[in-house]
């Protein structure tokens, strides 16, 4: 089925002068956004679905000339569209381009069977995804203009034999230079368009290649998977062109250090890859290479005035008998390579079997961490925040549990960061917000309920529609609710996190600054932005009353309190010694196995029964009679 009808030669002439239509199908409101304002800067005319059923929706209301479609996305996912598109729309009247993680190779193969025109991976390289585009967009426009040309042709053949020959001529023009162009398209489909290097792709086709010839006794392949530390820090501090520049000089750097058989790719960002052949028994040759990238990669560099010192950490895998898989060895360099990253940075690893058991371990506990939600795993305790002046409970904060019925109380210090590193910290943060507003409102109306929330979930997920959301679902009122950040979240895009703690405040949602003093900015911030709490950090409590250096913080952080008109509360409070001298020091509240472990929702009540004054009367008379 056609999506127009032949047009007359106005209206050739009118379409072929348009903008193209591209259909951007994506349920990551980020990717969109990217991917839209780089095509949109190409000259292309945009419209964004978030879902399948979307796209469906746009693709039968109004003409695409591509569609850019990402594999993996809920209700139905890519390959469900692609099916449905193609029972309407053939591979040249409607060109089909599925975006998949490296990862998904399967997905790839089913796309293609199901007639996709091509494919870019996550995350996408803009200038392979726009030759693609354009090769697709090309193809497309050629056969829309021949089969009009043709169609045209046969109603004037009998009068204009002639206006016919030059027609065929031009046309005849036209396809050789579209066959040059798509020559030049091949090319960039198969290279880096910054640095020069082979691409993923051709990367890939080269280990095929490398695999499928016989093996010498001693001449294995070598993989070299290379990733440069720091690169994200110069890219954030200078801008993504002084970044450019550096991914350059880096890459011709490298090329000087291998062999005239190896082959050097960029996979996308900082990521590079190294095939190299003729790899011997000990690996030597390959941790050789190893060796030199890590040395050319830390050189210090001036590039448009700025000094610039990156690393490298590289992972190593070698084959000697060509019966590996490609997608294993890729797989098993890529785990080296991280394995380089935690054991310090700026070194090489060569890939062992541990490595693999370990990253098989980590998919368990991230698909055990997705049915804990199904499973109703995930609860909330609370620990109570103390006023020193008035002596009662005025808030609690939440806590997250994970009760595994085999792994049993997993430690958060242990699933937070898997869940940080995996994106689950959005899904996860969500729900303790939520949950922690609907608990609270069956406390007193004057104690507060107060949230940590991970840098991720602050800078990649919507704060602001989560804490509504809870507000408007509990009926919590806002000025209960208090968010606690650490100093990461205002590391990064400063502008644009200080407008959501201004979006939280206009709420009425209090703001506190979790772990102060372990940063090196935080008086800074502290003038940027008007918190209504600073959380002193338990490692300057810990040894509060006997060390003098940390009893010189405590008291300049809430002589700091004083000044600023902000309260300051101590975390970490574990002795009677530490609770008095945070009194004297004119702490404003205190939290603390001195007062409470964190407790269940169910045990709130009873706490909050128990009156405070008490206990802190007691334990002062004890602390005297002791000194006395």
């Amino acid at each position: 089925m056609s999506q127009t009808k032949p047009l007359t030669y106005t209206e050739t002439q009118a379409e072929a002068s348009r903008k193209p239509r591209l259909l951007i199908v994506d349920d990551v409101t980020d990717n969109r956004a990217i991917l839209l304002r780089r095509f949109e800067r190409r000259g292309f005319e945009v419209t964004e679905a978030d879902s399948g059923m979307a796209a469906l929706a746009l693709i039968a209301r109004q003409p695409f000339d591509v569609v850019l479609l990402d594999v993996m996305m809920p209700g139905i996912d890519g390959l469900e569209v692609l099916k449905r598109v193609r029972e309407n729309f053939s591979p040249v009247e409607l060109p089909v381009i599925m975006v998949t993680a490296k990862s998904q190779s399967e997905d790839i193969v089913s796309a293609l069977e199901m007639q996709a025109n091509d494919y870019v991976t996550k995350p996408v390289d803009f200038p392979i995804a726009l030759a693609r585009v354009n090769v697709q967009l090309e193809r497309k426009r050629a056969n829309d203009e021949l089969s009009r040309a043709k169609e045209l042709l046969e109603e004037r053949v009998k009068e204009r034999t002639f206006e016919l020959i030059e027609i065929n001529r031009k046309l005849e023009g036209e396809i050789e230079q579209r066959q040059r162009s798509e020559a030049e398209s091949r090319y960039m489909a198969f290279h880096d368009a910054l640095t020069g290097l082979a691409n993923r792709v051709l990367f890939r086709e080269a280990l095929d290649a490398r695999l499928g010839q016989p093996v010498a006794e001693g001449n294995g392949v070598a993989i070299l998977f290379i990733d440069l530390d720091g690169f994200k820090s110069v890219n954030d501090t200078l801008g993504h062109t002084i970044g450019d520049l550096l991914l350059k000089q880096v890459a011709t750097e490298f090329r000087e250090v291998i062999g005239k058989d190896d082959l050097i790719a960029r996979l996308g960002g900082d990521e590079f890859a190294i095939l190299h052949a003729g790899c011997d028994s000990g690996l030597n040759s390959a941790a050789a290479i190893a060796e030199k990238i890590i040395a050319r990669a830390s050189r210090q560099r001036s590039i448009e005035g700025h000094a610039i010192t990156v690393g490298a950490s590289v992972g190593i895998v070698a084959t000697f008998d060509g019966q590996e898989e490609a997608d294993v060895l890729l797989k098993n360099a890529d785990l080296a390579m991280y394995r380089a990253k935690t054991d310090g940075r700026g070194t090489y690893r060569i890939f062992n079997p541990e490595m693999d058991a370990v990253a098989q371990e980590r998919r368990l506990l991230e698909l055990d961490m997705r049915n804990a939600f199904v499973n109703g795993e995930y609860k909330l305790v609370y620990q109570p925040q103390i006023s020193l002046d008035n002596q009662e409970i005025v808030g609690f904060e939440a806590l997250l549990r994970w009760e595994h019925p085999e792994r049993g109380l997993v430690s958060p210090e242990f699933f937070i960061p898997v869940a940080e590193e995996t994106g689950l910290i959005i899904q996860l943060g969500d729900w303790v917000i939520r949950r922690a507003c609907m608990e609270a409102m069956q406390w007193p109306d004057h104690v507060r309920v107060a949230v940590n929330v991970s840098s991720i979930q602050f800078m990649r997920g919507n704060v602001i529609n989560s804490v509504m959301s809870a507000l408007a679902a509990s009926g919590l009122p806002p000025q209960r609710l208090e968010i606690e950040i650490t100093e990461t979240v205002l590391l990064e895009k400063t502008e644009q996190n200080i407008a959501i703690l201004e979006q939280l405040h206009a709420l009425g949602v209090r703001i506190a600054m979790d772990d102060f003093g372990t940063g090196y900015s935080s008086l800074g911030y502290l003038r940027r932005f008007r918190f209504d709490k600073i959380k002193i950090d338990r490692s300057f409590i810990r040894d509060v009353a006997q060390n003098r250096e940390s009893g010189a913080i405590v008291h300049a952080i809430t002589k700091l309190g004083v000044s600023f008109g902000i309260l300051t509360t101590a975390e970490g409070v574990e002795t009677q010694e530490q609770l008095f001298h945070l009194a004297r020091e004119g702490c404003t509240e205190v939290q603390g196995w001195q007062f409470s472990k964190a407790i269940p929702a169910e045990d709130v009540s009873s706490v909050l029964a128990v009156p405070v004054s008490a206990a802190i009367d007691r334990w002062r008379r004890e602390h005297e009679e002791r000194k006395g």
